[in-house]
């Protein structure tokens, strides 16, 4: 009887663990923003968000020298305009700024030093809930340069190339949960 009950629960267990985890468990990134650079001017930042897939959890570090930059996350219109009058988020000025993303979502941000943004020193990325979820799609049409003739790259595309980030090829991990039931039903049976 006993046996018959082990080869009951743990069936059981071999069917259900899977059903468990059905989501693959994700493991959070940090991702330090200009990679060893860090966070300053003449970097190209738009290349640099362009190689990573940046999933809820994940959390951007800014590393600068403080007092000579800082953080701004910003809305689009304020990223565009480079003008932090208006639609500031937050604004971090550690030189060691720690940004979680919490939601699947588009996310800007500036560095509002007088002529930074204008300069470079801004990006944009977009979040997704899951590794395995595709981006959204561009929104259109990159704006035209600032009025004031100032030659700035244009803003960022919205992240599109999958596979970019090689620390998301072992967030998978659920396969592993079901191994010691099935071992263990293997050598049991």
């Amino acid at each position: 009887m006993e046996s018959h009950f082990s080869l009951v629960f743990f069936s059981f267990l071999t069917i259900s663990i899977p059903i468990l985890f059905k989501s693959p468990l994700v493991e959070a990134e940090d991702y330090a923003v200009g990679d060893s650079d860090g966070w300053t001017t003449g970097i190209n930042y738009l290349e640099w968000s362009e190689k990573y897939n940046f999933t809820v959890g994940d959390t951007l570090v800014f590393k600068y020298v403080l007092n000579q930059h800082n953080v701004y996350q910003v809305t689009e219109t304020t990223f565009r305009s480079c003008d932090a009058s208006s639609g500031v988020i937050s604004i971090h000025l550690s030189g060691n700024d720690r940004i979680e993303l919490t939601e699947p979502t588009k996310y800007w941000f500036i560095c509002n030093t007088k002529g930074h943004c204008k300069g470079g020193m801004r990006f944009g990325i977009n979040v997704t809930a899951t590794s395995g979820e595709t981006p959204p799609p561009p929104s259109g049409e990159t704006p035209p340069l600032p009025s004031d003739g100032s030659s700035s790259p244009p803003p960022p595309a919205p992240v599109t190339a999958p596979g970019g980030n090689a620390a998301a090829h072992g967030r998978e991990m659920r396969w592993w949960l079901c191994a010691p039931v099935v071992l263990f039903d293997l050598v049991y049976w």
